[in-house]
């Protein structure tokens, strides 16, 4: 038998632009969006840059205010379907959770929805999408939205690298309830197109996970602490 998981009560912080969450102990934990940013490779912080320029700051702005808002609404009619209940979308949302309900079908086992997760040894907290079961195999779910499908893994940026924090803060923090998540699942849903699925195997999460740790320290590094 499988059980909902409790969920970890985490009050969320904003500071400067940046998101922590308070642990047990009421000391700030970096989401795992703000360590991202905090260590985004050059190449990247040059690629937003010169999309920003290209198109003016404003409406660079505005593009991702508006992608924000259909990420968040699509994440809620996700959340009500999982949950059992009836979803009527606006016709904002419509054409993205058009997309992403056939893949949803295949999602059981439902164990986690919007849960905060925290990883106390390594210093993160987030989140994650979704604890559940994809095609019988149990997996962190995450959910995105695009205008035009990703096709391939390196268009997906520090997205598989959000999969396998959740992952790990969620194998740490509910360790008494052997989850030991090794697979993720990453959803993109597109107007007018089926969604984009992208599957991670284990030797794939461990090769990220590595990516990963690698970017919470250096972040700790810059702030003067040394994590082991």
């Amino acid at each position: 038998m499988v059980f909902e998981l409790p969920r970890y009560a985490s009050k969320s912080v904003r500071e400067a632009g940046k998101q922590f969450y308070l642990d047990a102990k009421g000391d700030r934990i970096p989401s795992v969006t703000t360590i991202l940013n905090a260590t985004k490779p050059r190449e990247d912080r040059e690629r937003l840059f010169n999309w920003q320029q290209r198109i003016g700051v404003e409406q660079a702005a505005e593009i991702t205010k508006t992608a924000s808002r259909r990420g968040t609404g699509t994440h809620r009619y996700i959340q009500k379907y999982l949950q059992g209940q009836e979803v009527d979308c606006p016709e904002s949302i419509r054409p993205y959770w058009e997309s992403v309900e056939p893949v949803l079908k295949a999602v059981e086992q439902v164990r986690l929805i919007e849960g905060v997760v925290i990883h106390d040894e390594l210093g993160y907290a987030g989140v994650v999408d979704c604890v559940a079961s994809f095609e019988g195999v149990p997996c962190v779910c995450e959910w995105k939205t695009s205008d035009r499908p990703k096709k391939t893994l390196d268009r997906l940026y520090d997205y598989p690298l959000q999969l396998v924090a959740y992952c790990g803060a969620a194998n740490q923090l509910y360790r008494n309830y052997n989850l030991n998540l090794c697979h993720a699942l990453l959803v993109v849903a597109i107007p007018e197109t089926p969604a984009e699925i992208f599957w991670f195997e284990p030797d794939a999460i461990e090769e990220y996970w590595q990516q990963w740790e690698a970017r919470v320290r250096q972040y700790w590094r810059r702030l003067g602490y040394f994590r082991s």
